[in-house]
């Protein structure tokens, strides 16, 4: 599979991240830069490529003799080791001794790896405004929104993903992320979904997950459609669910 991921091939790059998250065929052989192998010091070695961070690996032991690696070394599965990188924005670097010097997954797809690859969409996104005309839907969405009291602001993005089709993001920045306001926030996307035209996929992302690429998208590019403060609608501290009151100079 790693002899089958050249650029722009990216059915065999998602092969090869299926074949990561799997678990036992899916091991590799960390190289621990500092300590032994389930020691509380053991450290993974790092290295950075175009400004980004990773920890380089092996894929058998067969590549840990070829690589001439003479530290200690653990055996994970991918799904383990993605679940440990990616918080820290760190990302696997497979075989970097290899001719040509081996494949890097990013850390966003280690977060697909973690969360599961079919849940979120496959990489590198290109991310813009929606040229979409759907006004309806807009105000439809923004007046639900408004009767919703956990959302703060709704923005939006046009979501390609290197695989699969594109859709319409929607991010929602909310005041509480209980489990009756995640209700709430779930019954308003519903109720609007009527006024979506027909085969125009829409999805939702939540804007205070740090690691979710559209969000971090949507915080740097774009700017909200419906926001409550705007509208003169600040929550009452009684009804602020644990976020400061506003206060206006």
């Amino acid at each position: 599979m790693l002899r089958q991921v050249t650029p722009g091939r990216y059915d065999a790059y998602e092969a090869l991240l299926r074949a990561l998250a799997t678990p036992a065929s899916g091991q590799v052989w960390m190289l621990l830069w500092h300590g032994q192998a389930g020691s509380p010091d053991a450290q993974y070695g790092s290295m950075e490529v175009d400004g980004l961070g990773y920890a380089p690996c092996v894929t058998s032991a067969q590549e840990l003799s070829a690589s001439g690696w003479n530290r200690s070394y653990e055996v994970v599965d991918g799904l383990e080791v993605a679940r440990a990188l990616y918080p820290d924005h760190y990302g696997l670097w497979l075989n970097p001794h290899a001719p040509g010097g081996g494949v890097g997954i990013p850390w966003p797809d280690l977060r697909r790896i973690a969360g599961g690859l079919d849940s979120r969409p496959a990489g590198p996104l290109r991310l813009s405004e929606p040229a979409i005309e759907i006004p309806q839907f807009y105000a439809l969405l923004a007046q639900n929104a408004h009767r919703t009291p956990a959302v703060r602001t709704l923005r939006r993005a046009w979501v390609q993903p290197a695989l699969g089709a594109p859709y319409l993001a929607i991010g929602l920045d909310v005041y509480d992320a209980s489990p009756p306001a995640v209700d709430a926030v779930r019954a308003m996307m519903q109720q609007s979904l009527g006024a979506v035209p027909d085969g125009l996929p829409v999805s939702t992302v939540v804007m205070s997950d740090e690691h979710d690429p559209v969000a971090m998208w949507l915080r740097a590019n774009s700017r909200p459609f419906y926001d409550r403060e705007a509208h003169g609608a600040v929550p009452s501290p009684a009804t602020a669910y644990g976020y400061p009151s506003a206060h206006r100079g």
